[in-house]
């Protein structure tokens, strides 16, 4: 899945107004602040508190890993 570069920068986490990180082998939004992901269906962020899922800690882990390295960008600098 890929994500558009112009609706990246608009996306924020609806719980905390952060930005996200777009995990493209996954169709995912995660933040990492709060451990929790949203599901991109058919191309279309689901931004929804109550649609979230958390993020198990092994797997929070590893994306804050591709984090700190650069892989993953933030959809905007805060």
């Amino acid at each position: 899945m890929w994500l558009d570069p112009a609706l990246a920068q608009l996306l924020a986490c609806p719980q905390d107004k952060g930005p996200l990180y777009f995990v493209a082998g996954e169709d995912l939004l995660y933040n990492p602040r709060l451990a929790r992901a949203y599901a991109i269906n058919d191309g279309i962020p689901v931004l929804l508190i109550d649609e979230a899922s958390a993020v198990d800690p092994a797997a929070a882990a590893a994306l804050d890993e591709r984090i700190a390295s650069g892989e993953l960008a933030p959809t905007f600098d805060q």
